[in-house]
């Protein structure tokens, strides 16, 4: 049914319960930087998340005002939808037990309202091991959903690899896609995308900056794996300028190739895998991006800067809370484990 190697599917739960700091760790670039001095005048803020789910919310997260306003920031939000949006799960059984996602309308609306995400302002991928999940007619609800809620959705078979859109003075492309699938090759293949090559450079016409939005790499490990660096280098190579991935539920480092900016993986925005997860996995982050529209700079990444958080469990549902306002061992520890991978902590 999966195309993951059993290497992979031995691991799963071993890192889950305890994601690992191994291999390659040079390389990698700083969690902020400001690339263009002077700033550019005219610039867009784009801002990125990781997955979205359901699992460990049964009502809407709590958000610190500080991650609120950095998102209400933003100009586009682009974000990851782990979960299929249905009003009735069809895997029951597997939605209690966590291993098939499902979250309903009424969750996803309420969930960007206390995030303080405009809807006009949010695209979500559907191109994740997740989207069949609730079957066939569970991915068409969610497209239908989707629509109706007012949110554009990429990753799609049913779009051009590289979809345009309109961010201020700026055309921005987006190229999503997964490697993995947990559903059956054929219903899936020809739903979700799963072509990791933009195409042709002409397919980029008249984009000011191609930004992909890959679902890649093995889950709860910190660093990629020389196959997901490759493959970054391969995207830069066909002319993306910016790459944010998901996937692996923890956060992973930035890395410069040329002018490309990769953060290999931002974590969980809204909780998955299971609800009780271990606090390495509970650091999340919020990637933004500042993006210059001056003439000479138009399409140039101007800043970046990576805000860790963490998705605090309380009765039910998550408190997203900015590192820097943790209190007492959390915080040593959090700040600890974002030190082994960035070298620094990466403060908001």
């Amino acid at each position: 049914m999966s195309n993951y190697p059993l290497s992979y599917k031995l691991s799963w739960l071993p890192r889950f319960l305890r994601p690992s700091l191994g291999g390659e760790a040079r390389g990698f670039a700083p969690p902020a930087a400001t690339l263009i001095e002077p700033p550019p005048a005219r610039k867009v803020r784009l801002a990125f998340l990781g997955d979205i789910s359901a699992v460990a919310n049964r009502s809407a997260p709590e958000c610190d005002p500080a991650l609120a306003a950095l998102l209400a920031s933003a100009d586009l939000v682009v974000g990851n939808c782990e979960s299929p949006v249905v009003e009735r799960p069809s895997a029951v059984m597997g939605t209690r037990l966590g291993t098939h996602h499902a979250m309903t309308e009424r969750f996803l609306a309420d969930a960007l309202a206390a995030v303080g995400i405009a809807r006009e302002k949010l695209l979500l991928s559907l191109a994740n091991n997740h989207m069949l999940d609730q079957g066939v007619a569970g991915f068409e609800e969610t497209v239908r959903t989707l629509k109706r809620l007012g949110v554009r959705s990429i990753g799609t078979v049913a779009k051009a690899p590289i979809e345009r859109f309109a961010v201020g003075p700026l055309t921005i492309g987006l190229f999503a896609f997964t490697q993995w699938r947990n559903a059956d090759a054929a219903p899936f293949a020809s739903r979700v995308s799963m072509r990791s090559d933009p195409g042709p450079r002409d397919a980029a016409r008249d984009v000011d900056l191609v930004c992909a939005v890959p679902h890649w790499g093995w889950e709860f490990r910190h660093f990629p794996t020389p196959e997901t660096r490759s493959l970054a280098e391969q995207l830069a190579g066909q002319g993306v300028g910016l790459i944010a991935g998901h996937h692996a539920h923890v956060v992973q480092p930035m890395e410069r190739i040329g002018n490309t900016l990769v953060a290999y993986g931002l974590g969980d925005f809204l909780g998955t895998a299971f609800a009780r997860q271990p606090w390495p996995g509970r650091i999340g982050s919020i990637l933004v991006v500042d993006v210059g529209a001056d003439l000479g700079a138009r399409g140039a990444i101007a800043a970046y800067r990576l805000h860790p958080f963490m998705r605090q469990r309380v009765r039910g549902h998550e408190r997203l809370v900015p590192v820097e306002a943790l209190k007492g061992r959390l915080r040593g520890k959090v700040e600890g484990r974002l030190k082994a991978i960035f070298g620094e902590p990466a403060e908001a």
